[in-house]
């Protein structure tokens, strides 16, 4: 079982946070695998596939929201055979119907490489940062 590169980790991952930045829907949510999990801290519960985001966002983008920017910092990657954990803190913008929203947050995505070894997220988790911590 191959073992991918930090590099091909951090391009992954960086491919998912530049659609993200984008609201580039489809690029988006061809970085997760269709049985991706994902856990957000406002969210009332697991999301347990990526269709269940993709309606979830449907929802977000319908009401006017989208994001504005987003920035990767305090990035790490731990990689073992056939996948890998990207940690990071990421600082967000989006725009809503009630205006313009920002805050920073923690958040991990696992990686599993594909049969051709590409590198589908599996799991995303957000969590908050603590005020005292926050960039």
């Amino acid at each position: 079982m191959h073992t991918p590169s930090e590099a091909a980790v951090l391009a992954a991952a960086d491919a998912i946070v530049t659609a993200f930045s984008a609201t580039d829907t489809d690029t988006y949510f061809a970085g997760f695998a269709p049985t991706a999990t994902f856990i957000f801290h406002p969210e009332p519960a697991r999301l347990d596939s990526r269709a269940a985001y993709e309606a979830l966002w449907a929802e977000w983008l319908a009401s006017g929201w989208r994001v504005t920017s987003c920035a990767s910092s305090e990035r790490l990657v731990q990689t073992f055979p056939g996948g890998a954990v990207f940690s990071h803190t990421v600082a967000t913008s989006v725009e809503t119907p009630d205006g313009a929203e920002s805050y920073v947050e923690r958040e991990s995505i696992i990686f599993q490489a594909d049969a051709d070894g590409r590198l589908l997220a599996i799991h995303e988790h957000l969590s908050t940062v603590p005020a005292e911590v926050a960039p």
